[in-house]
């Protein structure tokens, strides 16, 4: 009610009957009227007043009656639960809830905006300026009168509101409240001790009075606010006549329209709709139908599961249990009756794995324990009737622990092929013992002492035997796992070609594709084969349904293509169906790479096995014992079976060729031991006297001047046999030398024949050869040089023969070492040349060795030149006896060596020796005075040194040697 005071100014209607608002006037400044006294005596916002205080409004004002009421209220509709009064017409019929929706523009109006009126405004907007200033200036009577009228009647009805007390025009006013109820009516005054005085009734009475006077005035303000208004009220019920006449006519159509619908449902509806639900009732009775025979087909998978599992057909098997759990999953979700053959599945699914475990497991012990000789490398037939091909079993096995992911299942392969490497050295043994009688197998129980009993040629045959064991048992693994790669290479191949296909039907939606038979079908197919393959049940199925959906002309093109596959195993339809259970392609590498190394795992147990037999045997020192000889075939075995491995698996096995090495140093530290020992010993019963040279020895050395660095094979003697020579022929040369150059020429051709025997101990070979020529140019030099020869087998002296013998010795092998060197070359690995330093040292050394017993010679000399030069006098008779004594001991030198020496050296060394011999002779010379002044003492001197040269001359292969004997004289200066 107390928002009446701020509505706008009722709407007055203009000409053409267009209600327009009239303009806001401000209000006029005004006293504000007196209000009328409080009749509560007590209000909470206001201090109390009495209630005497204030006229009274009966005895002031005219009692008001119904005459006084100038609109009949019920007659405007008025709904005092609305503010406003114009919105209650639609909600007395359609409910509170009704609303004034917002009205949508229409799409086929322009959008007005004030652009649009621009021009027009720019045009009359100097005369609406002139227009609102005269307004101003002479504003209209009538409108002057009816804002004065306005004003005294707001003014008016304001004076009369402020008497109403303000606790009545608060909003959250409720009688409710014990508060508000005590204020408006203060029963304190009329409940009192003493009961009801006059006092007590007056002022009831006037308060009665006074909540009646606030309900006139409230009553009068309304009243006249709607007075004011009575112009829109009555448009407004005429336009709600209007709007229910347009309800009605709307209603009129509605039911019409309603009818017509019902016509044509019936005539044109029901029967189309009521033969699409036959059709749909069709469709599902037949889905049921299929459901059905599903339902009874899974009924079947367990007796089928067992009766794959009674023939070894995994694969089938665990094909079944899959599409048996995808069709629960998908088909059959939620049937009660199967609720639990899920889990059963799994379990049976668990028990297959372990049995094809177990059955891969029996299988590859069965594979590699069967007889190595005269069976296939893989088992083509098992030993009970209408079976199946090994090979094929096999890959079906490999296959079905693929599926299964079951990856692990060449670490069982490589278990059984250790005990089976184990079992083969144990058989061969037992094979070889049974054929020697020496060995009684009952008191030697253990392998390893059987064999250590056994002989070379024993030995050396077993070896032989489990060599060619393992052989044969390393080619049967290759086989197997070569099976074994190309099942899984194939189901690599076939996962790359089902990727290509969803690629190709992927970038190609749009393109054609063949019928596709449904999954129901496709798994009743796969579940009801009878007596068929899986994936031949399923070809057949799809055969079917490509006939069913496709046009007469091309059934017969249809049917070619689908009998086209036909051709294919089983097996590679089958991993059509394994898809998603199959393992990636890295797993399937991963198994490829596993299948190598397997097969290099079986190498190394091959030579691991080998190994222990050759320890075993080396216990107890006999293979070192070896004659070089034996040791060289059992060498040869050794590389040849290991170079036929290499050459089976692709694999350098180690084991096998260090277990060799370390035999082969143990043998060399043996062989080099003999050798130095028995060259020790011939150097100490040497002696240093000139041997005969026997014919063998000359063939063994023309043999190696020919480039044939070997020892010759050992002739049988004959009596045309050449005697023995005095010296050795070494490309035309004459090398007089003792038996023990002889004898080591021979050895350290042993050394290089082993070389060729064994290339691997060539670097060891040539330290211990290097270490054998050091150790005789050592031994020769303490003999010799050292006179440890006079102690060792009593020799009285060392003469000249015997250094020139010694010498020539040392030169021999001298010629030999860059031969040997050559030779050891070519044996070793351009990374090992540097060992080949080791015979520039010892060249070097003999050199030093030979250079240091030419010394020895002219020392010899020139002690004998200081010692009778001494003694020597110019005086008669000539030739003094001191030059023939000179002469005698050359003649005596030349005698010793010129057999031994070649020529050259003979040579070299009288020149070194006549050198000597001027120098003393010149040193006595100055001592004695004697000069070159054609005096007698001059020609007395000159008598002998004439006798000195002419008898050194006279001697063999001296007599062209210029002896410069004029250098004895001082020069003169």
């Amino acid at each position: 009610m107390a928002s009446s005071h701020g509505s706008s100014p009722v709407p007055r209607a203009g000409p053409g009957g267009i209600y327009r608002k009239e303009r806001d006037t401000p209000p006029a400044r005004c006293r504000s009227a007196r209000s009328l006294p409080d009749v509560c005596p007590t209000e909470p916002t206001g201090g109390g007043r009495g209630l005497c205080d204030g006229p009274s409004v009966v005895a002031e004002h005219d009692r008001w009656t119904v005459y006084s009421s100038k609109v009949n209220l019920p007659a405007a509709l008025n709904d005092p639960r609305l503010a406003k009064r114009e919105s209650d017409f639609f909600t007395k019929t359609w409910g509170l809830d009704f609303a004034e929706t917002e009205v949508m523009p229409s799409f086929y109006l322009p959008n007005i905006t004030r652009e649009h009126f621009g021009p027009y405004l720019q045009e009359t907007a100097q005369k609406e300026r002139i227009h609102e200033r005269c307004k101003t200036i002479c504003p209209n009577k009538d409108d002057v009168d009816a804002a004065s009228s306005v004003d005294a009647n707001h003014e008016k009805s304001r004076a009369e509101l402020e008497q109403v007390p303000k606790i009545f025009m608060r909003p959250e006013f409720a009688l409710e409240d014990s508060a508000t109820f005590s204020s408006v009516l203060p029963w304190s005054h009329f409940n009192s001790a003493a009961g009801k005085s006059s006092r007590d009734v007056a002022s009831s009475k006037l308060l009665q009075e006074k909540l009646s006077h606030y309900l006139d005035v409230v009553e009068v303000s309304i009243a006249r606010q709607i007075s004011l208004r009575s112009d829109a009220f009555f448009h407004a019920m005429s336009s709600q006549h209007e709007l229910q006449d347009r309800l009605q006519e709307t209603q009129r159509a509605v039911a019409v329209l309603r009818g017509r619908t019902a016509a044509i449902d019936g005539i044109m509806c029901r029967g189309p709709l009521q033969a699409l639900r036959t059709a749909l009732t069709r469709n599902n009775c037949a889905r049921l139908h299929n459901k059905l025979k599903l339902m009874a087909a899974v009924h079947q998978t367990q007796p089928t599961v067992q009766l794959l599992l009674s023939t070894s057909e995994f694969v089938g098997a665990l094909e079944l249990i899959s599409t048996t759990k995808e069709v629960l999953q998908q088909e059959l979700q939620g049937i009660h009756s199967f609720r639990h053959l899920g889990s059963q599945l799994c379990e049976l699914e668990k028990l297959i794995d372990k049995m094809m475990v177990e059955d891969f497991s029996m299988y590859a012990r069965s594979d590699l324990n069967r007889s190595l000789r005269d069976e296939p490398l893989v088992q083509e037939k098992v030993h009970r009737p209408n079976a199946d091909s090994q090979k094929e079993r096999l890959e079906s096995l490999v296959f079905g622990l693929l599926r299964q992911r079951k990856l692990d299942f060449l670490d069982i392969y490589c278990d059984e092929m250790i005990l089976a490497a184990k079992s083969i050295v144990s058989l061969c043994v037992a094979e070889n013992v049974l054929n020697i009688e020496d060995i009684d197998t009952e008191v030697v129980t253990k392998l390893a002492d059987q064999m250590r009993l056994m002989t070379f040629p024993q030995l050396f045959e077993l070896l032989k035997n489990i060599f060619e064991s393992f052989l044969l048992f390393l080619q049967r693994i290759k086989a197997t796992l070569s099976v074994i790669k190309g099942v899984v290479l194939e189901v690599l191949s076939s996962n790359q070609r089902l990727r290509l296909l969803e690629a190709g039907a992927g970038s190609d939606p749009e393109a054609p594709r063949g019928p596709s038979l449904p999954q129901g079908e496709a798994e009743l197919a796969y579940l009801t084969h009878e007596g068929l393959f899986i994936s031949d049940a399923l070809n057949q199925a799809q055969q079917q349904a490509a006939r069913e959906h496709s046009p007469p002309g091309g059934s017969g093109a249809q049917q070619s293509r689908a009998e086209a596959p036909g051709g294919d195993s089983a097996r590679e339809q089958s991993f059509v169906s394994a898809e998603t259970t199959m393992p990636s392609d890295p797993e399937l590498n991963r198994v490829i790479n596993n299948l190598q190394e397997l097969l290099h795992t079986a190498s190394d147990v091959s030579h691991d096995r080998c190994v222990k037999v050759l320890a075993a045997r080396a216990k107890d020192g006999s293979l070192e014992r070896l004659s070089s000889a034996e040791f060289v075939c059992l060498s040869r075995a050794v590389e040849a079976f290991v170079g036929d491995t290499e050459e089976l698996c692709s694999r350098r096995s180690v084991s096998l060729r260090g277990a060799l090495q370390s035999q082969a140093n143990r043998f060399v530290h043996r062989f080099h031991d003999e050798r130095k020992t028995k060259l020790s010993l011939l150097m100490d019963n040497e002696r240093w006297k000139q041997a005969d040279v026997p014919a063998e020895f000359q063939d063994l050395v023309n043999s190696m001047a020919d480039g044939r660095i070997s020892l010759p094979e050992r002739k049988i003697p004959g009596p045309e046999d050449r005697k023995p020579a005095d010296f050795l022929l070494v490309n035309g040369q004459k090398y007089a030398v003792v038996g023990t150059v002889l004898l080591l020429i021979r050895i350290f051709l042993e050394y290089c024949q082993c070389v060729n025997d064994i290339p691997s101990i060539a670097t060891d070979m040539l330290t211990r050869l290097s270490d054998l020529l050091k150790h005789f140019n050592s031994r020769t030099c303490q003999l010799v040089l050292g006179a440890g020869a006079l102690q060792v087998v009593g020799l009285k002296t060392i003469t000249t023969k015997n250094l020139a013998l010694a010498s020539r010795c040392l030169q021999l092998v001298v010629h030999y070492i860059p031969v040997i060197r050559g030779h050891f070359e070519t044996k070793l690995q351009p990374k090992q040349y540097s060992v080949l330093r080791h015979f520039d040292h010892i060249t070097k050394d003999y050199n030093d060795h030979v250079a240091e017993i030419s010394a020895k010679l002219v020392a010899i000399m020139d002690s004998l030149f200081e010692k009778v030069l001494s003694k020597y006098e110019v005086k008669a008779p000539m030739p003094s006896a001191c030059f023939r004594n000179v002469c005698k001991q050359m003649a005596k030198m030349h005698e010793a060596i010129c057999e031994l020496l070649p020529e050259e050296q003979t040579q070299m060394l009288f020149l070194r020796i006549n050198a000597s011999f001027k120098a003393h002779l010149k040193r006595q010379l100055a001592r004695l005075g004697v000069v070159n002044d054609g005096g007698p003492q001059h020609g007395l001197v000159g008598v002998d040194v004439a006798f000195y040269t002419e008898n050194v001359q006279v001697l063999k292969s001296l007599d062209q040697l210029d002896l410069h004997m004029a250098e004895i004289w001082e020069q003169k200066r």
